[in-house]
């Protein structure tokens, strides 16, 4: 039997490392980040335990890794959906509406996130999050930034404090409050990204900021 080629082996290493970062998000959004082992996701992802290491300096970097992609693939797709835009407002509305409905549908998760990040070791850069930073970075760009490097930490640490607000335990803030800060913040349009499917207004929620006019 012939060995495998070096590009047979690397999309089976590509596929083993995805089958681990899908199993992190799988387990630590089912029991939380401290319930959920290294040797728990291993066995989830069908891998040899001894492969976590191998890809991973640890369980934080891998958790964050595996947060890092779910954002990334989310952000992605909602860019990517049809009908497909170029037009830089609705690509930030979308953007800022996928991220909110991360923080509501998958609260356990980015709660876990956004705690490690605050922790000692703070952020893990990883090619996971390169890719959400390059989404990002071409979403503000599009939107028509002068200023690129000022306005994407700028948008990330706005999104970043959304995501807090919404998964804050006991006394969450509602998604169509943020959204309705951010998008007028950013002159957006409420019908633009994908709105709340309640059909709440920003005219109906209380201290409704002034709503934008069309740009």
């Amino acid at each position: 039997m012939s060995p495998r080629s070096p590009s047979v082996n690397e999309e089976l290493r590509r596929r083993s490392r995805e089958r681990l970062l899908q199993a992190t998000v799988d387990l630590v959004g089912e029991r939380g980040y401290e319930a959920t082992t290294l040797g728990d996701i291993a066995d989830r992802a069908g891998s040899a335990r001894g492969l976590v290491s191998y890809y991973f300096a640890g369980k934080r970097q891998l958790f964050q890794s595996a947060v890092h992609r779910l954002m990334h693939l989310t952000l992605e797709a909602a860019l990517e959906r049809e009908p497909r835009t170029d037009d830089g407002r609705e690509r930030l509305a979308r953007a800022v509406d996928a991220v909110l409905g991360l923080a509501v549908d998958r609260p356990v998760l980015m709660r876990a996130h956004m705690a490690g990040i605050l922790q000692a070791e703070g952020f893990v850069r990883c090619p996971e999050q390169q890719r959400l930073a390059f989404l990002l970075r071409d979403t503000v760009e599009r939107y028509g930034s002068q200023d690129v490097d000022a306005d994407y930490p700028l948008l990330r640490a706005l999104l970043m404090g959304a995501v807090f607000a919404v998964a804050l335990p006991g006394a969450p803030m509602p998604r169509e409050r943020l959204r309705a800060e951010l998008f007028q913040r950013y002159g957006l349009a409420w019908e633009q990204g994908a709105p709340p499917a309640s059909g709440v207004t920003p005219d109906a929620l209380p201290g409704a900021p002034v709503r934008p006019a069309g740009r």
